[in-house]
């Protein structure tokens, strides 16, 4: 596009959206200015207890790499194979997220992570971050982005054409148009929180095994566990917020919430020493989806990312989803070709109609993920199933693939279409599954039947890389 047509952009937001979204507009010659409410977190600590460790997925690394930022990255990613399942007995199973060897997903640190994507979009001429400045609303009808410098309380106005809000699932952006009438919000919480703890380091190295999400599935509620390059694992409670013992509202004390952590994790709390201390500290997190409409208003002003569509962490694809926007967004403005002028209004529409099916399904899945993460994977029936759709993947590798692997290995498959084919798949499982008595060896047959064969040539038509 013609470098002299391009209008200066200002992205609401320095997160790990928005420092992603500037340096890829930035290679495109856009002028980027990011305004942040947030101190510089190159110069400040960040927060703890409230960012739940964020699992970096093939949708991210290919966004990572279309900013040729992957490899500045990789020593900050710990890979993970599988869930590491803990039982209340004690007994602990490794089942593998995929059968191949980069079917895996990494770990990485928020802070780290944001910290560096700060540092390459400001390596960009073109890009300009500024810290505490708290966004005040956008004005549409007088074009202008209001904000206030936090140090000094001083409060001024830029032009608001055009704008991206990439400020979070509490997005004080859409919040403003909301309280205009310009944007609808429907926000879903769920009736359980989340509480964040340490497991440290042991003698310098990882206390449980480094390269798992460990996970300890109690039916209602569960622990999990993520690795951190220093060592430690960060732990994460997702709990009832009310009713009956197993609650927050039950855990009354520090006393209370270390009777329960000994009570359900035994093997991790003998791993927690500052436990107590993080309980009554730490604060307790709420979870939920955020549905918006519409996501553009004309081409002044685009949400995206968690501003647009925040949902809940248990598949591991906020961020990855978010990143995605900021690949489609690019995608978009390169669309038109090198010579064309850009029309933000019919990019942030294409933008809208491309991403917000997309946007629905994982918001869904992630959703149904919680019930299989804190009680499915125990289940005899499940680990069945998994088997014979791990068979049917080996045996038609290009009709079958596991949904969990379509949408945390497969970013050429729109997470819309990885829900309506996980819904077929499901019905075929359904037909193939070996019954209550069914083993190993049953399932291996399931899949290499003529059934199998039957089904998945009939009702699974092959994938193309097309999106």
């Amino acid at each position: 596009m013609k470098t002299a047509s391009h209008t200066p952009v200002n992205i609401v937001g320095a997160g790990l959206a928005g420092a992603l979204l500037a340096q890829l507009l930035a290679r495109r010659g856009y002028p980027v200015t990011l305004y942040e409410r947030r101190p510089d977190p190159r110069q400040s600590s960040p927060e703890r207890g409230r960012s739940i460790n964020l699992a970096l997925a093939a949708r991210g690394t290919r966004a990572l790499e279309r900013a040729g930022v992957l490899e500045r990255i990789r020593p900050l990613l710990i890979p993970m194979r599988g869930r590491m399942v803990h039982e209340l007995s004690g007994k602990v199973t490794l089942q593998a997220y995929g059968q191949r060897e980069h079917e895996v997903i990494y770990s990485v640190g928020r802070a780290d992570l944001n910290r560096v994507l700060i540092e390459e979009a400001v390596r960009h001429a073109g890009v300009t971050v500024e810290f505490n400045q708290q966004c005040l609303g956008a004005d549409p009808a007088r074009n202008v982005l209001r904000l206030r410098d936090q140090p000094t309380g001083s409060e001024r106005e830029v032009a608001l054409t055009p704008t991206i809000a990439t400020d979070g699932a509490g997005s004080a952006v859409r919040s403003g148009l909301a309280a205009r009438g310009l944007v609808t919000v429907r926000e879903e919480w769920l009736d359980h929180d989340y509480k964040e703890f340490t497991i440290p380091a042991a003698g310098g190295s990882h206390a449980l095994q480094r390269e798992a999400l460990h996970i300890w599935p109690r039916g209602g509620f569960m622990l999990i566990a993520l690795p951190n390059t220093d060592g430690s694992f960060t732990a994460t409670l997702f709990l009832a917020r009310s009713g009956g013992t197993a609650s927050f509202a039950a855990l009354t004390s520090t006393e209370t919430a270390a009777q329960f952590f000994a009570r359900e994790f035994p093997d991790a709390v003998a791993l927690m020493p500052d436990l107590r201390a993080e309980f009554a500290n730490h604060p307790q997190g709420q979870l939920g989806s955020v549905h918006a409409a519409p996501w553009h208003l004309g081409g002044q002003l685009l949400l995206l990312g968690d501003a647009a569509h925040a949902i809940v962490p248990f598949h591991g694809q906020g961020m990855n989803a978010a990143f995605e926007d900021c690949v489609q967004l690019d995608a978009l403005l390169a669309a038109p070709g090198p010579d064309a002028d850009v029309g933000w209004e019919a990019v942030f529409a294409r933008f809208e109609e491309l991403r917000r099916p997309n946007a629905a399904a994982i918001a869904q899945m992630a959703v149904e993920n919680y019930t299989e993460m804190r009680d499915t994977v125990l289940d005899a029936r499940y680990l069945r199933r998994k088997a014979v759709a791990m068979g049917l993947e080996r045996r038609f590798p290009a009709r079958f693939i596991p949904r969990y692997s379509m949408v945390m290995f497969h970013p050429e498959i729109p997470y819309a279409e990885a829900m309506r084919r996980g819904g077929v798949q499901a019905q075929i499982l359904a037909q193939l599954d070996p019954g209550e008595d069914g083993d190993d060896a049953g399932s291996a047959a399931a899949a290499d039947s003529a059934l199998a064969e039957k089904l998945v040539g009939e009702l699974l038509e092959p994938i193309t890389s097309s999106r």
